[in-house]
């Protein structure tokens, strides 16, 4: 037997879905994490999984792995020293930037500090061209004083990053073997392979945060390769990246930088394998855990991709999934601010010292405390009763808010509830009504431990009626790294006007790319069959300053898509521009600036039924006890196991369904149905 792990290391717990290729069995696994060494509640989470299983280790034939670690260690700032080596005058382009403040109206809020100090900004006078030819080539002695200089500053790593070094690499590729061979020791990031694209600022600040992440990322990553290679021997390691899919651990240790948004992504390609199971093409995904919420927006079984982020306030020029954060989770402690206005968040307990309930130390009132006073949560606990819950301590930590305001404990747990979803609710907003999509005609996907027990709340406020929640919302994230593809991007600079000559460099620079996408397939032993390739364009009228991304084509296989003729490629930018902006100019000039594509290998289970068979009714209830859905009396509520639960079962609110990695919430005249995969549909009344 051959058995696939997915592993999704969160701030509050380290989730596991483990996947029997053959028979399509698989069972889930959760345990508290370990901020300290995430390695370690991998290790020994997998371990007692395998354990309770009764699972041979050597039967684990690949784990695949969504991290935290780059995105905890940006937002921390403890990365390694880094110093930039650039071309002459440009060293203080990673301060000045695009000289805009970070929020628009607040004069206080400064651009965060620069992760290289200025001394360790190191200039050498070379200069390439807008066309690629040489001005100035690159001296030896210039190079040669500034890895002395780099040296002597004792760094960890250094970003090497040319004034149209996306254009010709040749400086960059000069100055990285020098290093190599002067300081073998050292991290060198070029920008030319973390992301060879226009735009000298992003492109800048990205291949510094990639030099920023090595250190830490090549140690931890080698600390779990070290110790999952020791206890599973069999098993292969697969990192998940930004974009939604997998690259090998020492592609991981070269592009650290890939993996900033890694979890958040992996919960994205979950929501999309669940909502095609499901039929629901249209799906706005709702992922809350302990710390954060991420929310994306499905369209036809396609999330959006960003290539302008920030990640702890640095702009990051990548291919992402195109999903906001908040910081709102069931650890978001609630608090005063000086104006006298309770907030939720961002502030989190986390996993340790956590909440007060939790009994560890945590004696702040938070989302998940509030939730066990009014008989949302089990004082039996969570992780199937294995993490008990103090009612009495989530209680006492509610009083002071209750005081100050005058409030009964109970009303003051529904404000803290009614502030964390509002907060939601905005995310939500920012991905939908923003950009011109009507929630009401999408489906709500609730995951992450806590996202189904606010769903209903959520849903009732952006006015969606339908609700689909996942057979294991709180592991979709790890199961989303089962499902997903080994990928990687490719990108080539043209900034062609799109005439005739323009469309035959295009041609020219896609069969480049599929090129080097087929020998990528090749060394990682991808088959003819399994391949597959979308291209896409970046389009701008000629005088714009953004760009908008057209799909080119999917093929599979090996060859090279066809390029439209140039009535078509405009009739496609044209519908893209009014889709975003609401209108179109037909007789204005366009042109490419970056081709695009992403090449990836189909490695994903078949997608399975969790249940077989169909029941009729209502399922047994395992109990009753007292919820608080208004703030002023309690409703005596059923309480489901759903491990009961089978295809055809329905109820009517109230209710409570728990499970091992998340509680479901349906308030009093609701409607719910499992459907043949297991996924709970809510239908809300109001």
């Amino acid at each position: 037997m051959a058995w696939i792990v997915g592993c999704d290391v969160g701030g509050t717990f380290t989730d596991f879905f483990i996947y029997e290729e053959g028979s399509g069995e698989f069972f889930v696994h959760k345990t508290p994490s370990t901020p300290d060494n995430p390695a370690r509640a991998i290790v020994e989470g997998l371990k007692a999984a395998c354990a309770a299983r009764g699972l041979d280790p050597r039967d684990i034939s690949r784990l695949e792995h969504g991290t935290t670690v780059a995105t905890n260690c940006l937002i921390q700032r403890r990365g390694g020293k880094v110093a930039l080596i650039t071309t002459k005058g440009f060293r203080d382009l990673l301060e000045i930037g695009r000289q805009i403040r970070p929020r628009m109206f607040d004069l206080q809020v400064d651009q965060p500090e620069a992760l290289v100090p200025r001394e360790w900004r190191l200039e050498v006078d070379e200069r390439v061209h807008a066309d690629g030819s040489v001005e100035r080539a690159l001296g030896a002695d210039d190079l040669a004083v500034a890895i002395a200089a780099a040296k002597a500053a004792g760094v960890e790593a250094v970003a090497v990053c040319f004034l149209f070094g996306f254009l010709n690499p040749a400086h960059e590729k000069q100055v990285g073997e020098a290093l190599r061979k002067a300081a073998p020791g050292l991290y060198v990031s070029l920008s030319c392979e973390v992301q060879p694209e226009f735009r000298e600022y992003e492109r800048l600040s990205t291949t510094v945060l990639n030099a920023y992440l090595q250190p830490v990322m090549v140690e931890y990553l080698s600390t779990l390769e070290r110790e999952i290679g020791r206890d599973f021997p069999k098993a292969a390691i697969g990192i998940n990246q930004s974009s939604g899919g997998l690259m090998s651990i020492d592609r991981a240790r070269r592009f650290p930088v890939r993996t900033a948004l890694s979890g958040p992504a992996a919960g994205a390609v979950g929501a999309i394998h669940t909502a095609k199971l499901a039929d629901r093409p249209n799906v706005i995904t709702f992922d809350m855990g302990g710390t954060s919420t991420d929310v994306a927006l499905l369209r036809d079984y396609k999330a959006g991709t960003s290539f302008d982020r920030t990640v702890a306030d640095f702009p990051v020029r990548l291919p992402m999934i195109d999903i906001a954060t908040i910081g709102a989770g069931g650890g978001s402690i609630a608090w005063f601010e000086r104006d006298g206005l309770m907030k939720v968040g961002p502030i989190s307990a986390g996993a340790v010292p956590g909440p007060a309930c939790y009994g560890i130390g945590g004696d702040r009132p938070t989302v998940t405390d509030a939730n066990l006073v009014l008989g949302r949560l089990s004082a039996r606990g969570l992780i199937g009763g294995r993490m008990p819950l103090d009612a009495a301590k989530a209680r006492a930590a509610l009083v002071p808010i209750a005081e100050r305001l005058g409030f009964t404990v109970e009303r003051a747990a529904h404000g803290v509830l009614g502030i964390v979803v509002s907060n939601m609710v905005r995310a939500i907003r920012s991905v939908s009504v923003e950009r011109g999509h009507d929630p009401r005609g999408f489906t709500l996907m609730p995951f992450g431990g806590a996202g189904a027990l606010h769903a209903i709340d959520v849903a009732r406020s952006l006015g969606i009626r339908e609700i689909l929640v996942p057979p294991a919302p709180g592991i979709l994230c790890a199961q989303g790294l089962v499902v997903s593809d080994l990928k990687e991007d490719f990108v080539r600079t043209l900034r062609r006007v799109m005439d005739e000559p323009g469309r035959g460099a295009l041609a020219r620079e896609l069969a480049d790319l599929m090129a080097a996408a087929t020998r990528w397939c090749d060394g990682e032993g991808i088959s003819a069959a399994n391949r597959r390739f979308a291209a896409t364009l970046d389009m701008r009228y000629v005088g714009q300053n953004f760009e908008l991304p057209v799909a080119l084509g999917e093929i599979e296989g090996g060859g090279a898509p066809a390029v439209p003729d140039l009535a078509t490629l405009r009739r496609s930018f044209f519908a893209v521009h009014e889709q975003n902006y609401g209108y179109f100019n037909p007789d204005d000039a366009v042109e490419v600036v970056n081709l695009r594509l992403a090449a990836r290998g189909l490695i994903k289970p078949t997608a399975r039924p969790w249940q077989e068979g169909r029941a009729q009714g209502a399922p047994p209830a395992s109990g009753t006890r007292e919820v608080w859905f208004t703030p002023d009396k309690a409703t005596p509520t059923p309480v489901y196991e759903r491990d009961r639960m089978r295809a055809g079962h329905a109820l009517v609110g109230p209710a409570v369904i728990e499970q091992l990695d998340a509680t479901s919430l349906l308030y009093p005249g609701d409607r719910l149905t499992v459907d043949a995969n297991f996924n709970l549909l809510i239908e809300t009344v109001s």
